[in-house]
């Protein structure tokens, strides 16, 4: 009887899992299908593409299938600079946003460009993403945040040799973000606003003299052809997101919203940079190589006048934050201590 018994328990079991199985199949196909449009604005040939992509691959087969993804490479949806609000206004799904390329409008989010502060974009993408993201719902509740992350540590990149911090006086320069813009300012240089992509442009006309850009990003955006000097030391990153419209989550089914939460994560963060961190650091290899140019470091010495010259950076970004209301010292004490934690803090 009890062998008897035992054969009917497992039977149950295994008709039940048979069940269990065939709910979960039948939710997913009753699940309709989602078409997105996912903006980049960096050339196709760029790392971070590949990255992206396989990020929308793993979601679909996370969704089951349901949920696909069309990925639109080199600004065919919009320019660099409006991908927060194509996010917002559903011109794209999902976006690829640079915040620094509106000055003023994410102050919390501005901290992660002051200089002198992450070491490296694998792990200081995922730190990044862990300590932004209990401020995303507020500071840019008008998308549904998936992930912010960084590129690898950049740098200035020059027609003239710049040792200095006296040396940007009166230099025209592209800064990266607003935060390196105000640092241009700060030293009495001028700033010339540009995407990444319009950059070697207005390098080559003489518009502007140097760029702060990452390492591999140089040659792939032609800027190399029109720079010479290059100062080697991790200045600064810039933070990105990931960003989504609200629409189309909210008009999403429960398993399909379960689905992009799983791929909106710090992990997937880390993911996504770290192939692109590989190339920038690649390309610093390339560029050291070439006789024609000239990849310099800086002292000791030259280092602590740049960190004790950018220093009331920090004090800027204070006094904007508290215009909103929030207290910068806590912000920064968890940053550091989020960076420390992740081991990307510069110290």
């Amino acid at each position: 009887m009890k062998k008897i018994g035992y054969k009917n328990s497992f039977k149950q079991l295994a008709l039940y899992l048979a069940l269990g199985l065939s709910f979960t199949a039948q939710a997913q196909t009753a699940d309709k299908p989602v078409s997105l449009k996912l903006s980049s604005w960096v050339p196709a040939q760029h790392p971070l593409n590949p990255a992206l992509q396989a990020w929308a691959d793993d979601l679909k087969a996370a969704s089951g299938g349901t949920i696909t993804s069309t990925l639109f490479p080199s600004e065919q949806l919009g320019k660099a600079f409006d991908h927060y609000d194509m996010a917002k206004d559903g011109i794209a799904d999902f976006s690829y946003v640079n915040p620094g390329y509106q000055p003023g409008r994410f102050p919390i989010f501005s901290a992660l460009s002051l200089p002198f502060l992450i070491n490296n974009a694998k792990s200081g993408s995922a730190a990044v993403d862990a300590w932004y993201r209990p401020y995303a719902a507020k500071e840019m509740k008008d998308i549904h945040f998936c992930f912010a992350f960084a590129h690898d540590p950049g740098t200035f990149h020059s027609r003239k040799k710049i040792l200095l911090p006296s040396d940007i006086k009166g230099m025209k320069i592209r800064p990266a973000t607003a935060t390196i813009g105000q640092m241009v300012t700060l030293l009495g240089g001028t700033n010339v606003q540009a995407s990444a992509p319009e950059s070697r442009d207005m390098l080559e006309r003489g518009v502007a003299e140097a760029i702060t850009f990452p390492w591999g990003s140089i040659s792939l955006f032609g800027i190399d052809k029109v720079v010479k000097y290059h100062m080697d030391t991790p200045l600064y990153v810039t933070p990105f997101i990931w960003a989504m419209n609200k629409d189309k989550y909210d008009a999403m089914s429960a398993s399909q919203k379960k689905a992009v939460d799983s791929h909106c994560t710090s992990d997937w963060a880390e993911k996504v940079s770290s192939s692109w961190a590989d190339f920038e650091m690649n390309g610093r290899t390339k560029l050291a190589a070439d006789p024609n140019r000239e990849v310099y470091k800086l002292t000791p010495e030259q280092l602590t006048d740049w960190k004790q010259a950018t220093q009331p950076l920090e004090k800027l970004w204070a006094e904007d934050v508290k215009k909103r209301g929030e207290d910068p010292v806590a912000l920064m004490s968890s940053l550091r201590q989020t960076l420390a934690k992740y081991k990307a803090l510069i110290q």
